[in-house]
């Protein structure tokens, strides 16, 4: 079964150079969950999702993969 990404936190972190737990910390969050959104195994709910691009300071539609055809 191929596993599907449906965000890309993982990679916008890198570029930010921010660790999970900091993304955590600032969320007041179990770095558990910010992994899990990572690894896609979870994730954030609409909200969480514009928290995390609040503190990454970027838009929301940058943390999800996009679908389109290119």
């Amino acid at each position: 079964m191929t596993k599907i990404n449906y965000n890309r936190i993982k990679a916008a972190l890198a570029e930010k150079g921010i660790t999970n737990k900091e993304l955590a910390d600032a969320l007041k969050i179990a770095p558990e969950t910010v992994s899990s959104w990572c690894t896609n195994t979870a994730q954030p709910s609409i909200k969480r999702l514009f928290d995390v691009a609040t503190f990454l300071d970027v838009e929301a539609g940058e943390l999800l993969v996009s679908w389109r055809k290119r």
